[in-house]
C-alpha cells in the first residue's frame, strides 16, 4: 500500500488558507492512484504530527505543498514528523534542486520518502505560464507581454528568492514572452514599482504563492496601485501608470498544482500509473511537466 500526504502551512486566521491543498488532495484522491491521501497542517488540524500515525500503509510519500527550501521544508515539517534520521543535506540542493529523501520512521514501521516542496520543481514554470493565461483568457498570451513573477523575498532566506528567479528565468527561456521579471514583496526589485521594470504596456503579474490571503488580496494589489483599499476590490486589468496589469490569484490555486504535487511523488519512485493523464484530462490536457 502507498500513501500520499501533503503538508502545508494552513491559518488559524484565514480559513481559505487550506482550500487549495484541500481541492488538490481531493482531485488526486478521485484517480485512486493512492490508496490513502492526508492533508497535514502546521496552523490546523490535522497537524503534521498526528498523521503519519493515521495510515495504514507502509510507503508514505510526503510533498510539502511550500514555494521554497527553508525553515518549514528542511526543520519544520521533518522535526514533526518525526524523522530522526533527517539531514538537509539528503536534498543535496542548492536551493532549488531539491528531489526526495527516503527514511525510515522506525516508531510507526514506515518508509517515508521525503520530497522536495512542490514550489522548486521544473513543473511549477508550466503553472505559472496556465496562470497568465487564465487571468488575459488568452491560451497564447505571451506576445507583446511582460510577465512578473512575484514572490515575498526576505533576507532570512536566501532560497525564497532563489525559487522566484529560477522560475523567471526557465519561462524566459521559452521565449515566449517580450519581457520576464522577478519581483518581491520584501526586497529589491520590489512588486511596488512594477511600472518601473516594463516597456509593454500590458503587465502579467503572477503571484508565487500557495494561498491566496493577506499578502496576494490586501498587500500586493495595494502596493501596486491597482486599488487604495483592497476591500474595495480591483480591476483585471487595471491602468497603472499607463499600462495594463492583469492581476492573477496565487498560483497554487490553479489546478494544475495537484499535477506538480504528482510529480513530486513520481520523482520520488511512487506508482502514479495513469494518475497524471486523469489529472490532466481535468486541467483541459495540460501538463505541468511540459511533456
Amino acid at each position: 500500500m502507498q500513501a500520499l500526504v501533503i503538508a502545508a502551512h494552513g491559518s488559524h486566521l484565514n480559513p481559505d488558507a487550506s482550500a487549495p491543498t484541500h481541492a488538490h488532495a481531493d482531485a488526486i484522491r478521485e484517480t485512486g492512484t493512492f490508496d490513502e491521501v492526508r492533508e497535514a497542517f502546521w496552523k490546523e488540524e490535522p497537524h503534521f504530527r498526528e498523521v503519519i500515525r493515521t495510515l495504514e500503509s507502509e510507503e508514505v510519500f510526503v510533498v510539502p505543498l511550500f514555494i521554497s527550501e527553508g525553515y518549514f521544508t528542511e526543520e519544520v515539517i521533518p522535526r514533526e514528523l518525526r524523522l530522526d534520521d533527517w539531514d538537509p543535506d539528503l536534498w543535496d540542493s542548492d536551493g532549488t534542486e531539491a528531489s526526495q529523501a527516503t527514511l525510515e520512521a522506525g516508531d510507526v514501521e514506515k518508509t517515508i520518502h521525503y520530497c522536495g516542496p512542490v514550489g522548486t520543481h521544473d513543473a511549477m514554470t508550466d503553472v505559472i505560464v496556465r496562470r497568465a493565461e487564465s487571468v488575459t483568457g488568452d491560451p497564447d498570451v505571451g506576445e507583446g507581454v511582460g510577465l512578473a513573477v512575484v514572490g515575498h523575498g526576505t533576507g532570512r532566506n536566501e532560497n525564497s528568492a532563489k525559487a522566484i528567479e529560477y522560475h523567471a528565468g526557465r519561462v524566459r527561456e521559452m521565449d515566449r514572452f517580450d519581457e520576464v521579471r522577478a519581483l518581491f514583496m520584501d526586497e529589491e526589485p520590489e512588486v511596488d514599482d512594477v511600472t518601473d521594470y516594463f516597456e509593454s504596456e500590458d503587465v502579467v503579474v503572477v503571484p508565487l504563492f500557495i494561498a491566496d490571503g493577506y499578502h496576494t488580496q490586501e498587500d500586493i494589489p495595494e502596493d501596486m496601485g491597482l486599488t487604495d483599499d483592497y476591500r474595495t476590490g480591483w480591476e483585471v486589468p487595471a491602468e497603472v501608470d499607463g499600462h495594463r496589469i492583469w492581476y492573477a490569484g496565487a498560483v497554487g490555486t490553479e489546478s494544475l498544482l495537484a499535477d506538480v504535487v504528482l510529480e513530486r511523488a513520481a520523482d520520488a519512485g511512487a506508482d502514479v500509473g495513469a494518475a497524471l493523464d486523469r489529472t490532466r484530462d481535468r486541467t483541459d490536457g495540460a501538463s505541468a511537466a511540459g511533456d
